[in-house]
């Protein structure tokens, strides 16, 4: 691939520039905004596959819309590379993802073309109605259009947005972006609905042309606007004896479409600009558009890491000898324990692959439920299984799992359901940003009664509390482990049951007490190393508390400092506080945890130094605490 020679992409600098092009010029200007992100993520991962198959989508919308003062709004925030570099930031784009640089994901803090955050799915039809509803009472003439696609039309906050769309006075339109993916394949009745939906092109032809003629009578505005929808989809449900669900809301309905034809697409927006009313374009594309090896397997190049961009040979680090993602330790711990427990099923939304609970669906795929991406159904679809005598996995990342928090309380907590919550990229994930950080689960959680909360230290912890976790009568039980590496390199230790709200004395001291809780010990451990002032505590249950092992701590040390990764506010920490107070100690504590603010991106490195939770933050707190005299502290 030649990426030498930018010649139109490198005389663009904002959209104004783009619409000085020929709607003839503009496949070679996808073509090089195609070759520019590849280049840049060869060297600088990211999220690729998405961003190369709404390459035609981004150029179209900046070229008939007046952006920023017309509003397009992304949903699932990882199809938006094309969209930064066209809009002020191609320079930037090699910063990308690191620690000072542009962000991950549109983000009205970094650009005014960025109209909403969209790190999660789901959003962008509720935030682009609301605009275009303001719009509309503030008389201002400006067109809003909603961008959903890689499967976020099956999370539930889409049909809530969709079905208020309908009800509303609006002129909306939605483009929905079909590429039959999210990462993993895309799944679910609606999908197989997409799928199904060919419009006839003939008659698509037609219905277009008489729109925009109508349009142009002015037969489509106020009523009679509804009423000319309404006898089109009476008509064309009687003919084609299926009806449009879009359709079916008062919704009108165009395509679908070659997502990947520029000038057509921009014929297209062009005639919808100026119709009234909510309207839906249905486009296919593909994932990965234009570059053969993300074409090919777009689950592995939705995020591929660094790789040659001739070639498309993945640049793979040695992972000989080296400790296992707790990812993967959780995929293959749980198709042992199905092996053992036919009551056993996993559930997951949307990530089969990112939760490594692919390894049990390619075993056993009656017995995995990848549900969408659909969080909050995870949950309550895990609850009802086990209602009836089943023992759910269900995993789901951590940041991710905020939108599940009332199904957690209403449909597992209070009838204290048998289903093992495992969040997984608990704490700091890194590049991913603010978004995707696994902050608040341990604050938010640890205040519902009935759960039982719990993050391993390593590996053989994680099996273990898995395995305790699919005992009978443990009622719903919360495990949390974080992105990437643990730290032991034979994993596969022998099941054992741990005793629920019991912690572990790793090291003995004489003046400090360190508590952590998770793989944070790990790097508490080394920052101990042999200090005999220092003891270490693994507390591994955040609830229940392990109050014998909190009573010895108040009763021997007037000096502690808890550890974790997630936030400080309401946390372990704060947990550690309350049951002191509670119990008449008075020690002295320092908590080290995630600031009351949202942290950026950058590698996990970096950020845990810039939060206070790395090694050298680690031995300078106990340093301080050690030095320090009572009336300092």
């Amino acid at each position: 691939m030649d990426t030498s020679n930018m010649g139109l992409l490198s005389q663009i600098q904002y959209p104004s520039d783009l619409r000085e092009l020929s709607v003839e010029q503009l496949p070679q200007i996808c073509q090089e905004l195609r070759e520019d992100i590849v280049k840049e993520l060869s060297v600088n991962p990211g999220h690729l596959a998405s961003s190369l198959g709404v390459a035609e989508i981004t150029v179209a919308l900046h070229y008939v819309y007046d952006t920023p003062e017309d509003r397009i709004v992304w949903d699932v925030g990882h199809q938006a590379y094309g969209h930064k570099i066209l809009t002020g930031r191609r320079e930037q784009f090699k910063t990308n993802r690191r620690l000072g640089g542009i962000r991950p994901f549109p983000s009205p803090e970094e650009s005014e073309y960025d109209t909403f955050m969209c790190g999660h799915a789901s959003n962008s039809i509720s935030a682009a109605l609301g605009m275009a509803v303001a719009a509309k009472m503030e008389g201002k003439d400006r067109h809003v259009v909603a961008v959903i696609g890689d499967g976020a039309m099956s999370g539930g906050l889409a049909f809530e947005g969709l079905n208020n769309v309908a009800s509303s006075d609006n002129d909306l339109l939605i483009i929905l972006n079909d590429n039959n993916m999210s990462i993993d394949r895309a799944v679910g009745g609606m999908q197989e609905y997409l799928l199904s939906l060919n419009t006839n092109e003939t008659y698509n032809a037609m219905r277009f042309k008489v729109s925009s003629w109508l349009h142009k009578k002015g037969f489509l505005e106020d009523d009679r606007r509804r009423g000319l929808i309404r006898l089109t989809n009476a008509l064309k449900s009687a003919i084609s004896h299926q009806q449009n669900v879009f359709e079916g809301m008062d919704i009108r309905y165009f395509g679908p479409f070659d997502g990947h034809n520029v000038k057509e697409l921009v014929r297209i927006l062009r005639q919808l600009r100026g119709m009234k009313g909510p309207k839906l374009l249905h486009l296919h594309t593909q994932k990965g558009h234009g570059y053969a090896p993300a074409e090919n397997d777009v689950t592995t190049w939705h995020a591929p890491g660094k790789f040659d961009p001739e070639t498309g040979e993945r640049i793979i680090k040695n992972t000989e000898g080296k400790p296992p993602r707790f990812q993967d330790v959780f995929g293959e711990t749980l198709l042992e324990l199905a092996q053992q427990n036919d009551k056993i099923v996993g559930v997951t939304p949307a990530m089969p692959t990112g939760c490594s609970m692919n390894i049990m669906m390619k075993e056993m795929p009656e017995r995995t439920f990848d549900v969408g991406i659909a969080e909050g159904h995870a949950i309550t679809f895990s609850g009802g299984m086990a209602k009836d005598g089943l023992q759910p996995f269900c995993n789901i990342y951590s940041a991710f799992a905020q939108r599940a928090y009332d199904n957690i309380i209403h449909d597992i907590a209070i009838l204290k359901l048998n289903v093992v919550i495992c969040l997984d990229r608990a704490g700091l994930v890194g590049e991913d940003g603010p978004t995707h950080h696994g902050a608040f689960d341990l604050a938010a959680l640890r205040t519902v009664p009935n759960l039982t909360i719990a993050s391993p230290m390593d590996e053989c912890e994680l099996r273990r509390l898995m395995y305790t976790a699919q005992l009978p009568d443990k009622g719903p039980f919360v495990i949390r482990y974080p992105r990437g590496n643990g730290s032991v390199v034979d994993w596969r230790c022998p099941f054992e049951e741990i005793k629920i709200g019991t912690g572990r004395k790793l090291k003995d001291g004489e003046d400090l007490a360190v508590i952590t809780l998770g793989p944070i010990g790990i790097d508490a451990a080394q920052a101990i190393g042999d200090n005999p002032a220092v003891a270490h505590y693994d507390l591994r249950f955040l609830k229940p508390l392990d109050e014998d092992l909190l009573d010895e701590i108040g009763r021997r040390y007037h000096k502690i400092i808890t550890i974790e990764n997630g936030v400080r506010a309401g946390g372990m920490g704060s947990a550690v506080l309350e049951w002191m107070s509670d119990h008449g100690y008075q020690p002295h504590i320092k908590r080290l945890g995630l600031p009351d603010k949202f942290v950026e991106h950058g590698k996990v490195s970096e950020l845990q130094a810039i939060v206070g939770i790395d090694k050298e933050s680690i031995k300078n707190a106990i340093s301080q605490m050690l030095t320090a005299k009572s009336e300092e502290i």
